[in-house]
């Protein structure tokens, strides 16, 4: 039995190494580099290559294009926690006369904006920022595609948006602010907007050939907030556990859980395929696990963050060619073959410090109608409400202070539960949201809405 801080076993290194080596081959990288996170830190890294005598260690840069924006998204999230922003605000009231400025910044973060995919040619993957110097030229003249907020519609100039912002309220520029807030607390010293040697050069691979064609290294210039940073294997291995657990130095627990939360809505194909997004993060239901995180690529790069929260396992995979190997899927693998091989061991029970009788007297069955429902006191004062059997609404909920609680998942999520009692102190039944649960199923000695039939349940002869 391992601890999570020790090495994974011979065969689950094997299994990785294997996999990496697969998708190099197969997807013809000219290199390829992985490495995986458990417990908060680094337990493996990997790498293959096609240059003889060495691969590229967890310290050489390639380019992760679109990982950009979970960056770029981390920065938002820490100007709302500030009370900067509210997410809910039109872009304009905060970057006025873009043309843009009825997008909210919460669906310019889960690409809800309505915005283009793209900016107008020439391909801004390819060629210089300069070509685009205000985000007017980013935009185009015609920005908008859908109406705002109904469908999830990929934006590059959507966080470019995002960039401008933070550049506008923080009066510095999107880079300042990142190395400042972002790179620099979490100890990311490999992590920068150009690249650094020792780093990869970018290739693209003939489709019906074993030949290369070196591609060029642009720098996005306004677009940069979209996918313009480089980065390493330990680099990402350090900011996938900081997805996973957050970093109060940065962003909290919690703001980081809100990214990882569906935001968009998703479109029959989304269902199908099991993807949505968040803020600033993709999101997949792959292999029975929930996913998170984020895939990346510009001209001579693909790049791949995968983050299995509930197994505490992470992967990134790093390749230097246009396309070629699905990352996403080896990203992927390389977190079922750990938490298959080698599952969480979970935390040992323990009882709760302290609970209050008055709602200790609440813990066990209620009824809604006749739904069986069954409450339990969990950590911190909160309880949790679930179906006793089958699937149903269900969720987990803090406390007020004052003897009520709020609903913080699912259909109860910001809905008011509380226990309503008798004059004499005892509890009547439960009210969440005008629901009204009792100890038995329709009691006739609580408030039912519409009343019981006073003869009380009958068989029939």
């Amino acid at each position: 039995m391992t601890s999570p801080h020790e090495e994974l076993l011979p065969a689950t290194r094997r299994a990785l190494l294997h996999r990496i080596a697969v998708a190099q081959a197969a997807g013809r990288a000219p290199s390829l580099t992985a490495a995986v996170v458990r417990g908060g830190r680094a337990v493996w890294h990997g790498a293959r290559t096609s240059v003889d005598g060495h691969g590229p260690d967890a310290d050489v840069q390639y380019r992760i294009g679109s990982i950009t924006k979970t960056f770029t998204a981390v920065l938002v999230l820490r100007l709302r926690d500030e009370g900067l922003l509210d997410l809910g605000d039109v872009l304009e009231k905060h970057l006025p006369g873009t043309g843009a400025g009825e997008a909210t910044i919460a669906g310019l973060l889960a690409h809800t904006g309505g915005l283009a995919a793209e900016s107008p040619a020439p391909w801004w993957e390819r060629t210089p920022g300069s070509l685009r110097p205000e985000l007017a030229d980013v935009l185009g003249e015609r920005p908008f595609l859908h109406p705002v907020g109904r469908r999830h519609h990929y934006s590059n100039p959507g966080y470019t948006l995002l960039g401008a912002l933070v550049e506008e309220v923080r009066g510095a520029s999107w880079e300042d602010v990142l190395r400042r807030e972002v790179l620099e607390p979490l100890g990311l010293t490999r992590t920068s907007t150009r690249p650094r040697p020792p780093h990869a050069g970018g290739w693209a691979v003939h489709p019906w050939a074993d030949v290369l064609l070196p591609e060029p290294a642009e720098d996005l210039g306004r677009m940069a907030p979209a996918g313009q940073l480089w980065s390493t294997a330990g680099n990402l291995a350090r900011f996938a556990a900081f997805l996973a657990h957050g970093d109060d130095k940065v962003l909290s627990a919690q703001s980081v859980r809100e990214m990882r939360a569906p935001a968009a809505p998703a479109e029959a194909a989304d269902v199908v395929d099991g993807a949505t997004y968040g803020l600033g993060l993709q999101i997949q239901h792959r292999d029975g696990r929930l996913l998170v995180g984020h895939s990346g690529s510009l001209p001579g790069f693909v790049a791949n963050l995968t983050v299995a929260v509930e197994d505490d396992v992470a992967a990134v995979v790093l390749a230097n060619c246009t396309s070629g190997p699905r990352l996403s899927a080896v990203g992927a693998d390389l977190v079922r073959i750990v938490a298959e091989a080698e599952p969480r061991i979970p935390e040992p029970w323990r009882p709760l410090p302290e609970v209050d009788p008055s709602v200790l007297e609440l813990a066990g069955p209620w009824y809604w109608g006749t739904n069986a429902f069954v409450l339990r006191l969990v950590a911190e004062g909160g309880v949790s409400l679930e179906p006793l059997a089958g699937g149903g609404r269900r969720s987990r909920f803090r406390p007020n202070g004052d003897g009520t609680w709020r609903g913080l998942e699912g259909y109860y999520a910001g809905e008011l539960l509380r226990a309503v009692r008798r004059p004499d102190g005892s509890v009547s039944h439960l009210d969440l949201g005008s629901f009204v649960f009792t100890r038995q199923p329709y009691d006739q000695d609580a408030p039912v809405p519409g009343g019981v039939d006073p003869e009380g349940w009958r068989g029939i002869g």
